[in-house]
């Protein structure tokens, strides 16, 4: 398919995960069988021996380096994107320096991404907002072209069933009363068709939250949309940039280990429920004894604990102070595979009703 000037082979978006679940491994294997690849700017430098002196350089070197060895591994195919939070208090370098380092796409959540486009004038790379609503998905679209006379590349659409941060209110989801994907993606397509025919161009709707198999992919490119953004099925990749032990967490989780979490960020969040976050629960807040001034809603002296930290610890493997982010369907994955496996599999009813080459 087309997305503005560029080419995607397969429909089919492996979705960015922070931190350091999703680098150039993985993002580079996803590229390789011609889908797009997705690194997360979420501390992407967190290995770097400098890091706890300065995160915010050891970041941007790192997308950087990330950038250039999944275009290695990638052997030219696929799509490269990132994504950046909006949430992030080096928003506008991150974006800025993922443009130096030549990546196709932005993909923005976390927030609304209203200045996106203020940080990419005249450059060639591919914008797409995370939205999980046809409210907010005109919102960020009306605001694009009334103060920068463009409109997004690309929309990805987060539902309920997510993993990581979530753009629904705590309430619904507590009380099961969030829109369904399917309606979100009817809403939305609605809202786009106004600004494709004003800017004549493709909008590309993908959509994420809860997608596991082939026939979902299926079910939901019937509906209109281009094709699915999925994350938590590539944590159980060999090629996932992961520790071992964060791949057991996802392959031991039960339904009833997944639930919705605190976060610093004022969003709601899936992980699984383990004895970290158990504690953190008990507790109204952590002390910060180094904070590394990252997320704009954080405040360390009332924050419930420091995500970057418990992120961090998590892609190591660290049950006792890791928080381990999971799609709804986190419980279901249960076997080890390949990208290329795992991909082809993905694709088997895609193309048997002819979705895709």
């Amino acid at each position: 398919m087309k997305i503005g000037k560029k080419e995607l082979r397969l429909p089919l978006i492996q979705g960015g995960m922070g931190v350091g679940v999703s680098l150039s491994n993985l993002a580079g294997h996803v590229m390789k069988e011609g889908a797009m690849g997705c690194i997360s700017a979420a501390h992407p430098g967190y290995l770097d021996p400098n890091f706890e002196k300065n995160s915010k350089e050891c970041n941007m070197k790192a997308l950087f380096e990330h950038a250039q060895i999944a275009r290695k591994i990638s052997n030219g195919n696929g799509l490269l994107a990132v994504n950046i939070m909006v949430a992030s208090k080096d928003y506008e370098s991150y974006v800025k320096t993922s443009v130096k380092a030549g990546y196709d796409a932005i993909i923005s959540g976390a927030g609304l991404p209203l200045s996106l486009p203020e940080y990419t004038k005249d450059v060639d790379i591919l914008l797409a907002p995370v939205i999980s609503s046809a409210k907010a998905c005109r919102l960020v679209l009306k605001s694009w072209d009334s103060h920068y006379h463009r409109t997004c590349d690309f929309i990805v659409i987060e539902g309920y069933k997510a993993g990581g941060h979530l753009g629904f209110k705590l309430k619904d989801l507590e009380n099961h009363t969030c829109q369904e994907l399917d309606e979100i993606l009817e809403e939305v397509l609605k809202v786009v068709k106004e600004y494709e025919m004003k800017y004549q161009k493709s909008i590309p709707v993908f959509v994420a939250g809860g997608i596991y198999t082939s026939k979902d992919i299926v079910h939901y490119m019937k509906k209109g949309a281009a094709g699915v953004q999925m994350g938590t099925r590539f944590i159980a990749t060999y090629e996932c940039d992961a520790s071992e032990e964060f791949k057991n967490q996802i392959l031991n989780a039960k339904e009833e280990d997944i639930v919705l979490v605190k976060s610093p960020t004022g969003f709601p969040g899936r992980a699984i429920l383990n004895s970290y976050m158990k504690k953190v629960n008990e507790q109204s807040n952590q002390v910060v004894s180094h904070c590394l001034s990252c997320l704009k809603t954080c405040n360390p002296a009332n924050t419930p604990y420091c995500i970057t930290r418990a992120l961090i610890e998590a892609v190591k493997g660290n049950e006792e102070k890791g928080l381990f982010f999971t799609g709804v369907n986190g419980s279901k994955v249960d076997t080890m595979m390949s990208v290329k496996d795992l991909i082809d599999s993905l694709m088997v009813d895609v193309r048997k009703e002819q979705l895709c080459q």
